[in-house]
């Protein structure tokens, strides 16, 4: 469409509404006067000037409570029994290894006893090698036995 051709429509402004300040009331001032009036100290310094004003109290850090001490029993009592948890433990741990120890064992010895047994059992078993012993061969003993020399 054409610039000039353009549909009007109206528009709605929107002003805020000012939000009136806080009224504030200047509070009284009252003097205060301190519990007790300071003690006023003139200071003459080197050179001879004068100084005065108030002494200022350091400030002072509350004084440490002493800890209550740790009776020698309860000290005693504690160690002792992470002795006995150490002793426990170790015993635990020594146990453990003594039994993983002896089933190493028990297989070494089932091992050695499964060679051994295979190296005789194919000592029996083979047939081809040197046998020892005589060797006898029947037919000729029967021969022998049956043949008579005069």
């Amino acid at each position: 469409m054409h610039p000039n051709h353009t549909p009007q429509r109206s528009v709605e402004v929107h002003h805020p509404t000012p939000i009136p300040p806080p009224v504030v009331h200047p509070a009284p001032v009252v003097p205060v006067q301190p519990g007790h009036v300071p003690a006023v100290a003139s200071v003459v310094l080197p050179d001879g000037r004068i100084v005065t004003g108030y002494a200022i109290d350091p400030a002072r850090p509350e004084p440490v409570t002493a800890k209550p001490a740790v009776s020698r029993t309860a000290v005693n009592v504690a160690l002792g029994g992470v002795g006995f948890l150490a002793v426990c433990g170790g015993l635990l741990l020594l146990t453990s290894f003594i039994a993983a120890l002896t089933a190493f064992i028990g297989q070494l010895i089932i091992l050695a006893a499964v060679i051994f047994g295979g190296w005789i059992a194919v000592q029996v078993l083979s047939g081809s090698g040197h046998k020892g012993g005589t060797t006898v061969n029947i037919r000729r003993a029967v021969i022998k036995r049956n043949h008579f020399h005069g």
